[in-house]
């Protein structure tokens, strides 16, 4: 037979055991264990409180009544769907609790913090050289991965100036902004650290 909790039918929400205070109706003598707004009518908390025993908390509910006191329009504008929402919040940040953590402040070496960042944390090279991202954004536009070498480096933008050069490719001007870009992407990647 399963022991009862002694403890388990004398929980209520809101109940403040072991208060100092009394019940606040008058003769009574019960420990006042609830809260309960010390006006009448609507109620809009926090505020100055009351304390009451279980028997006239209840009396309290039974008899609360938050449109006290309002007019027609006002109960209208309480009962509407998005009432209270029209106050202006702070955006919420696009990154939010899923940004990684400063590694600056502890030390991870069983990566059990950093795993869950694995696939949202820039690719690092193999060889341990930095990239910035200038030249990540560089390697993208030449379609090479993060650990190509100078060689790759050197195909990629030959086949890619052949592909956009007007002198290479019969005289087609349509793709001069992408043979820009991939010179610019070629210089930015020729001078950086990580093909030096």
């Amino acid at each position: 037979m399963p022991i009862e909790n002694p403890r388990r039918h004398t929980r209520f929400h809101g109940r403040v055991e072991n208060a100092a205070a009394m019940c606040g109706e008058a003769g009574c003598a019960a420990p006042g264990e609830f809260r309960a707004p010390l006006e009448p009518g609507n109620f809009d908390g926090p505020g100055a409180w009351r304390w009451l025993c279980l028997d006239h908390v209840r009396e309290f509910n039974a008899r609360y009544n938050f449109f006290n006191g309002m007019s027609s329009d006002e109960i209208e504008q309480q009962q509407r769907p998005f009432a209270g929402w029209e106050r202006e919040t702070r955006a919420f940040s696009s990154v939010g609790a899923d940004r990684p953590p400063s590694w600056a402040d502890f030390t991870d070496p069983l990566e059990a913090i950093s795993a869950r960042f694995k696939r949202t944390m820039p690719q690092d090279r193999t060889d341990g050289r930095p990239l910035s991202g200038e030249d990540r954004r560089a390697l993208k536009e030449l379609g090479l991965d993060v650990n190509a070498d100078r060689k790759a480096l050197r195909t990629s933008y030959s086949e890619r100036v052949r592909r956009f050069h007007p002198d290479r490719n019969g005289g087609d001007r349509s793709h001069e902004v992408a043979l820009q870009r991939t010179i610019a992407a070629y210089n930015q990647l020729r001078s950086s650290a990580a093909f030096a």
